[in-house]
């Protein structure tokens, strides 16, 4: 319950934080919004990801995507670098802590882990390595880990074999995945989210298209793998 607390007033800072700033056709107006505008107990946190092909990762949907479709990404660009968080991680926990951020949301990438998506397929070492050091990384400067376990990037092993999110044989498979992950880090992580918006991930990847893998429904025309009805 306090889990659900913390992520609900949470959420209500984003939102208060997105509202502050609002347009009109002539003018920019500013609500002034800091750390006292809200009570007490209400964390502020930031989130990060980068670095796809480093260290024993293997490939997830959105790294396919972003090669076989670039007019897709507004810059062309991919998260094989990203803002370098990997190598950088410490530096940025230092910043966080000057800023006084009470938690750190960030993902663990399936791939990182499971390379090729399933536990059989083997452990990345490399990479339980690097998350462990992350958060071992933020409780030392008296941040709290909060982690995403599925962040738009499934596999794509998983779905070169059996389609991904379309087959149900993806449930034990995300089972043994976060099962790892719990018994790895639960000891020092309390905060979860299992998917990040899963609305979002349904809509744009597998309804218009625009998102990994890039399928859609027939209405909209524009499937880049293939239409949901195949």
């Amino acid at each position: 319950m306090a889990f659900g607390g913390s992520v609900f007033l949470s959420m209500l800072v984003g939102l208060a934080a997105a509202a502050s700033f609002l347009v009109s056709s002539s003018h920019a107006y500013y609500i002034p919004l800091n750390r006292s505008s809200f009570p007490s107990g209400i964390p502020f946190w930031r989130c990060q990801k980068g670095a796809a092909f480093l260290d024993g990762r293997g490939p997830s949907i959105w790294d396919t995507f972003v090669r076989k479709h670039p007019e897709k990404i507004w810059d062309h660009s991919t998260g094989d670098v990203a803002n370098d968080f990997y190598h950088r991680y410490k530096e940025d926990i230092k910043l966080m802590k000057k800023i006084g951020l009470d938690s750190f949301r960030f993902s663990i990438s399936w791939t990182r882990i499971f390379p090729k998506g399933k536990v059989s397929g083997g452990v990345n070492p490399l990479g339980v390595k690097f998350y462990n050091n992350l958060i071992n990384e933020l409780l030392s400067n008296g941040i709290k880990p909060l982690v995403t376990l599925l962040h738009y990037d499934p596999p794509q092993a998983l779905d070169d074999l059996y389609g991904g999110l379309l087959s149900p044989k993806i449930i034990n498979d995300y089972g043994d995945y976060v099962d790892f992950c719990f018994k790895t880090v639960g000891d020092r992580v309390k905060h979860w989210v299992t998917m990040n918006e899963p609305n979002g991930f349904a809509i744009n990847g597998y309804n218009g298209g625009t998102f990994a893998p890039g399928r859609c429904s027939n209405y909209e025309g524009n499937c880049t793998s293939g239409n949901l009805s195949d």
